[in-house]
């Protein structure tokens, strides 16, 4: 008779007691009633966990913060120049210097939550932008109005790489991009809020209003910084320091209370973590290791910061935020001239973004981030040209005809659709999920550094240009950057739909690796 075939050994995960921190692999024979295989990786369910969305919901919040303050300056703006009589360039660098100072924000960002985790990162976000909103609501003067937007923007940097990067972690792989772009959907919901208060406060005094306009955004920050502690830790951060056991526990919440596919989580998580897991890990030496890959030979970090480099530059070259900042000017430039007109045509504005990115979000996990990404950047090409050619029509018209005013407003509002669609959502949700768990804070704080430093470079000289060339001139141009952002994403961004964290590091390896990674 002939001997039954010999069962391959499993790989089984088993903590070391008392301490937690070292894992011990052992090896097991595989019973008759349970059959494991070496290779396998946890089943992938595409419902949405509840707890997991609860979790993105609350840390999405923060993004609230930078979006209110996008929204509501963009009409602040008008009062705060008659009342305190500042120039043009006074006012670019006010809008602006928000977004250079969350560079600082967002470089540090990445450090601060390896040591301290993702969750206190998200604290210390909220804390930072309470203060700069309180400094900006009791402003006497220009000076002290600059001083909230330096320490407000040092929060927004925080909280842009925080949020993304600690619901990636969280979250299931076939919901990931779902969950991810929340903190999008929660940016444009800010710019609405933003548009609404507005409006709501235009008819109060020039004294009052602009101050109240800024300083409301404490009250959420407040909010957030309350409700962060309902939170769990990130499940990576916690394997990272070697405290297994706390990580199982959440992965067993996020995956629907499935031991199993929590264990071959954690253990797809270890093996990706192994080499660098400890209770003093705090990210040291990830800085020197992304410079090393940035400026050597091709290797696959290499490629993962290109692409989010390259993806963060164009999110911003795309003059989104300074069309939305500067949509006031913009209209006016265009023939409305009465402010409360021109304060509910932003409100249209940012309706038409809240509606896209919730349909960006909900198709995100269905048709990948190739599709979408691609669709929103040639329709923001498109729109833009439009919108060039319907600015460049009203320039040379003395009577500003109602259809080509239409014309404008349609093209602006296309713009923004599908900047929503595409690169507005989908720069957090690739951005925070292609590098490896020991490069990811720090890796994603890079590319969202490059990130702001372009969108304070654009909003800060927007209005100088505009004067230059004018501001058909200017969509124009930024029509041609989403041209080539279009060619880069074909190229350069590859496909992470319904993958987990560990297993999108191999997209980025050449083919050799890829046959020598699938065979170990």
């Amino acid at each position: 008779m002939e001997a039954p075939p010999e069962q391959p050994s499993v790989l089984m995960v088993v903590e070391s007691q008392p301490s937690e921190s070292v894992p011990v692999v052992v090896e097991s024979q595989p019973s008759e009633s349970v059959l494991m295989v070496e290779s396998q990786q946890p089943p992938k369910k595409s419902s949405l966990n509840k707890y997991a969305l609860a979790c993105a919901l609350l840390a999405s919040t923060s993004s609230v913060l930078l979006g209110y303050d996008i929204g509501v300056m963009s009409g602040a703006v008008l009062y705060i120049k008659d009342e305190l009589h500042i120039s043009k360039v006074e006012v670019e660098i006010l809008v602006g210097s928000l977004n250079v100072f969350s560079l600082v924000g967002s470089l540090a960002s990445g450090k601060t939550s390896d040591s301290i985790g993702r969750r206190y990162t998200i604290v210390l976000a909220a804390a930072t932008f309470l203060i700069g909103a309180l400094f900006m609501g009791f402003a006497p003067s220009f000076p002290f109005l600059m001083a909230g937007r330096v320490i407000a923007g040092i929060g927004v940097g925080y909280s842009l790489m925080i949020a993304p990067v600690y619901t990636a972690e969280l979250s299931p792989a076939m919901t990931r991009g779902f969950l991810t772009s929340l903190p999008e959907v929660f940016i444009v919901f800010g710019i609405l809020l933003g548009y609404i208060s507005n409006y709501a406060l235009a008819g109060l005094p020039p004294k009052f209003n602009w101050r109240l306009m800024l300083g409301i955004a404490a009250v959420p920050a407040i909010a957030i910084g309350i409700g962060i502690f309902g939170m769990p830790e990130s499940p990576r951060w916690l394997v990272m320091k070697g405290r297994l056991s706390q990580a199982k526990q959440i992965l067993i919440r996020t995956s629907d209370g499935d031991e199993t596919e929590a264990e071959l989580r954690l253990a797809e998580i270890i093996s990706d973590a192994s080499a660098n897991s400890s209770s003093e890990w705090s990210g040291q030496g990830v800085w020197k290791e992304l410079a090393r890959s940035l400026c050597g030979p091709s290797n696959p970090v290499r490629r993962m910061l290109i692409a989010a480099i390259g993806m963060n530059f164009f999110m911003q070259a795309s003059g989104n935020d300074a069309v939305v900042y500067y949509s006031p000017a913009v209209f006016q430039n265009a023939g409305i001239h009465n402010r409360k007109q021109l304060v509910g045509v932003t409100v249209l504005m940012g309706l038409a973004k809240t509606s896209f990115v919730l349909v960006s979000a909900l198709f995100l996990d269905r048709y990948g981030r190739r599709v979408l990404l691609l669709v929103g950047s040639i329709g923001m090409a498109v729109s833009l040209g439009g919108l060039g050619l319907g600015s460049k029509y009203l320039e040379g018209s003395e009577e500003k005809p109602m259809w080509a005013i239409a014309v404008c407003v349609v093209a602006v509002c296309a713009d923004v659709s599908f900047f929503s669609i595409g690169l507005g959502p989908i720069t957090w949700v690739y951005s925070s999920e292609i590098f490896p768990t020991r490069l990811r804070a720090q890796g994603t704080s890079l590319a969202i550094s490059v990130n702001r430093l372009v969108s304070g470079l654009v909003a800060m000289t927007f209005l100088s240009f505009a004067e230059a060339i004018t501001f058909g001139g200017m969509f124009f141009v930024f029509s041609g950057v989403m041209v080539l952002a279009s060619i880069f994403f074909y190229y350069f961004i590859p496909e992470t739909k319904g993958k987990s964290l560990e297993e999108i590091v191999t997209l980025f390896e050449d083919d050799e690796s890829k046959i020598n990674h699938l065979s170990t």
